[in-house]
């Protein structure tokens, strides 16, 4: 049987959009009574476990799932060994650096060195700052970043932005972009390798389900 990751929160609901466009049900989920936190298809093909965003590639890599959905930016910050398989398209965003509104400061490369740089992704921002060859102190959040620079912690944020209307109620403004985020289909490297046929049939189905979309996977 094959088990599938599934992150909570904001990216579910398209993930089980696109795997029933594949062929397998997930909708449970979905039911706001539900409370288990793994389930079968009806079919009996697969099941689908519900975990965090940042903790799917975990199970991905150490195989107790051998595909799961989880946005780039969990990847990137988490760079754990997973085969990225399709782009899905979906759950949008950007990894950005935002500084208050009034701080003058219009790109990244004109913050000054040393400065304090908060952000939940702290090794996105050491990989984009250290290309820079902009020495910076990295402060990690786990919630609120926007706080860093609204208190005089930080001089600046890394962060998810999707709308941006978070920054700019709180006097916060995005200068520059690391990178575009959007949800992946990733999988197990050895149990891709071993497949008889049934994984690579979902992954070829998932990527259908990306062209039916308009995406290119």
């Amino acid at each position: 049987m094959i088990t599938v990751a599934l992150a909570k929160g904001g990216l579910l609901k398209e993930s089980v959009a696109r795997f029933a466009a594949a062929g397998l049900d997930f909708s449970a989920f979905l039911d706001p009574d539900n409370r288990q936190l793994m389930l079968p298809t009806p079919c009996g093909r697969a099941r689908a476990m519900l975990v965090r965003n940042g903790d799917v590639p975990t199970y991905v890599s150490y195989g107790q799932a051998q595909l799961g959905v989880v946005g780039y930016d969990v990847l990137r910050e988490h760079q754990l060994p997973v085969a990225q398989l399709v782009d899905l398209g979906f759950g949008g965003c950007r990894m950005s650096v935002a500084v208050k509104d009034s701080s003058g400061y219009c790109r990244a490369a004109d913050l000054p060195p040393h400065c304090r740089v908060a952000s939940k992704f702290t090794n996105c921002a050491r990989e984009f700052f250290d290309a820079l060859d902009l020495p910076v102190e990295l402060v990690h959040l786990n919630g609120s970043v926007e706080l860093g620079p609204i208190t005089g912690m930080s001089e600046a944020i890394v962060d998810l932005v999707a709308t941006g209307r978070t920054l700019r109620d709180n006097g916060l403004v995005a200068i520059e972009d690391l990178f575009h985020s959007t949800a992946r289909l990733v999988g197990h490297p050895l149990s891709l390798r071993l497949d008889g046929g049934d994984l690579k049939a979902v992954v070829e189905a998932m990527r259908g389900t990306c062209a039916t979309a308009g995406v290119s996977g």
